[in-house]
């Protein structure tokens, strides 16, 4: 699209998977308490095809916040975390609060994977819309 710094978006996503990738790695062993599934891909090696689905999501994300940065004419990084940060109350932090209580998601749970979703989400947007 005109107007967005493909480049951006693509350092955007990586950031966004690595960062991801730490937060992980910090609570990955509260999360594999309170979640079987995590536990059990935690004890396994990381599938090839699951990376590649959390990638392609990542440069989803961060095309779809350049859009809206480049829409709304925002131009510094703290622009930019703002917006994410109100994608992030707006979208993510609705959500999980949904899962705790319609499906019983565990606090810790939510706590854990909502605190992911802030980080990138802030980001991601930060990074697209200091490098435009």
């Amino acid at each position: 699209m005109v107007g967005i710094n493909l480049l951006a978006v693509v350092a955007a996503a990586v950031a966004a998977f690595f960062a991801s990738f730490v937060w992980y790695m910090i609570f990955g062993k509260e999360l594999a308490k309170v979640s079987p599934a995590f536990a059990e891909l935690q004890a396994q090696r990381p599938q090839p095809q699951n990376m590649l689905v959390v990638i392609i999501g990542s440069l989803i994300l961060a095309f779809v916040i350049a859009y809206l940065l480049r829409g709304m004419d925002i131009h510094y990084w703290f622009g930019g975390m703002l917006l994410g940060g109100l994608l992030w109350i707006g979208l993510s932090a609705v959500q999980w609060a949904s899962s705790i209580v319609w499906e019983k998601v565990p606090l810790k749970m939510a706590a854990i994977h909502a605190g992911d979703w802030l980080v990138k989400l802030m980001l991601i947007g930060a990074i697209i819309a200091a490098w435009q």
